[in-house]
């Protein structure tokens, strides 16, 4: 094939005039949340998608990301240099990313037109995809690759980058798709400090250096400072452990992962949030619905299981209202957009579900009603408060009880994961009117309670139907709509 090693940006420029771009992603003025240019909260809402560029064409791709934006997602979060070997493995078009595994060359041919294999190329797919996102208001979470290229000892690499060619990277992809406001996720589910696992069992690497010159180049291409990220592993650690003082890093993020059920997801949350300077967090990659809980051991039967649409509303529900700017979804079968025909399936149970049933799993279809929730009350003013609860607040994933309040005094939103009674101080609220409503974070739908005339102290019960619920308590005075409600 007759490849050119990099676009020049004049070229880019000509290609891509008059696609659309959508608000660029900021950092709220008090260091929290999010929001986009024009000043809109923005509620991070993301899909774990991350062979979408490798392993769908382009009907898959269009159908798949308009079940997204129906269901209310904003965030797409792929790889441009997929995880299981996809620096030698080629694309549904039969394209590989690089010219003989060089990163600053990337394998483009002239034209672009999807009929003519000779001129789609790899990224002109990939273009395809970030383009036909963008037209139906999706941010592309752009992985420029999956950490396994860097990382030594794990994964399938091949390793292939350095300093200077991560730079280079960096800047060709910032010049090619920074118009689009991709949002850029470095990382690729790999700590940046770590010890080798094999022939270099226990010796220490240390890859910042080299995200930081990807980082830069990124900056470089795009011509100012875009919002950039870090998908880290799964387990305790954050973001905030080795890149938290990156001056590139915006936002922190942990994997609370698939391991167990135990994990604490509010604890990591409240722990990024206590760093100075303070950055928004969130869980990038929660438990996965219909993922086997820890197949990695050999032990897995199905009475330990898999992580239900449940497991994942009480995940995700504590995590924000510890105080997260978002979160993101995944399901098992969609990350790898299982195809048995196709590809081999990763890490299965005894079930397969194929991508398009999957897409529409129960909590895929939930998830947009923890966003609408949060931005139905004022937003980049919450704070998470465990002081407001007065009866027990839990200890475990089982009967944890999380708190959000605005700092303002006009709600409080309560997280209930068992249908049991709760009682709360009031004394935050503003207003001595009170308005009760319960919201039910299957459906969306919000049940109003008694309006109440404000007291120290209140117990609550919840609707006998349903095992969690959100308990929204407003200073009736706001006449704010019934929560969810935009």
């Amino acid at each position: 094939m007759n490849y050119k090693a990099l676009l020049p940006a004049a070229w880019i420029a000509i290609a891509t005039a008059g696609a659309q771009s959508l608000p660029e992603i900021k950092v709220s003025s008090n260091q929290r949340y999010l929001q986009t240019a024009d000043g809109k909260p923005f509620f991070w809402l993301g899909d774990t998608d991350w062979e979408l560029f490798h392993r769908l064409n382009r009907e898959e791709t269009d159908a798949f990301l308009e079940t997204r934006r129906k269901q209310g997602f904003n965030v797409i979060q792929a790889v441009a240099l997929a995880e299981f070997d996809g620096v030698r493995t080629p694309n549904r078009y039969g394209d590989l990313p690089l010219v003989n595994e060089d990163p600053t060359k990337l394998a483009i041919t002239p034209g672009a037109d999807p009929k003519d294999p000779a001129q789609y190329d790899y990224w002109d797919h990939v273009d395809y995809v970030v383009q036909t996102a963008s037209r139906k208001g999706l941010y592309i979470g752009l992985l420029p690759t999956w950490g396994d290229k860097l990382t030594r000892d794990w994964g399938a690499g091949p390793v292939i980058f350095t300093p200077e060619n991560a730079r280079v990277y960096g800047r060709t992809l910032g010049q090619r798709y920074g118009r689009y406001n991709v949002i850029w996720i470095l990382g690729g589910d790999r700590p940046a400090i770590y010890k080798g696992r094999k022939e270099n069992k226990d010796k220490e690497f240390d890859d910042r250096p080299i995200w930081r010159a990807m980082a830069e180049g990124i900056v470089e291409g795009v011509g100012h400072d875009p919002f950039i990220t870090y998908h880290p592993p799964g387990g305790p650690n954050s973001t905030s452990q080795y890149v938290h003082n990156e001056p590139w890093l915006d936002m922190n993020a942990f994997q609370s992962g698939h391991g167990s059920r135990e994990i604490k997801a509010w604890d990591l949350v409240t722990r990024d949030l206590a760093l100075e300077p303070q950055k928004p967090t969130l869980d990038m990659e929660p438990c996965y619905e219909d993922h086997p809980v820890n197949p990695w051991d050999g032990k897995w039967t199905r009475q330990r299981g898999y992580f239900s649409a449940y497991d994942v509303r009480a995940r995700t529900y504590r995590g924000v209202f510890a105080g997260a700017c978002g979160v993101t979804y995944g399901h098992h079968q969609i990350w790898q957009f299982v195809n048995k025909d196709l590809y081999p399936p990763i890490n299965i149970g005894d079930t397969l579900i194929p991508w398009p049933q999957a897409s529409n799993a129960e909590a895929a279809n939930q998830m947009q009603y923890l966003k609408r929730l949060m931005l139905s009350r004022p937003y980049t003013s919450r704070i998470g408060d465990q002081r407001i609860i007065t009866s027990a607040a839990g200890t475990s994933y089982i009967d944890r009880i999380e708190a959000t309040r605005d700092t303002d005094g006009s709600y409080i939103m309560v997280y209930l994961p068992q249908n049991q009674p709760v009682s709360l101080s009031l004394e935050k609220l503003s207003g001595n009117q009170l308005r009760v409503w319960w919201y039910n974070p299957r459906t969306g739908k919000a049940t109003a309670g008694e309006t109440m005339k404000k007291a120290a102290t209140h117990s609550f019960t919840p609707p006998s139907n349903g095992k969690d619920w959100v308990l929204v308590v407003d200073d009736a005075s706001k006449k704010y709509k019934a929560p969810g409600q935009l």
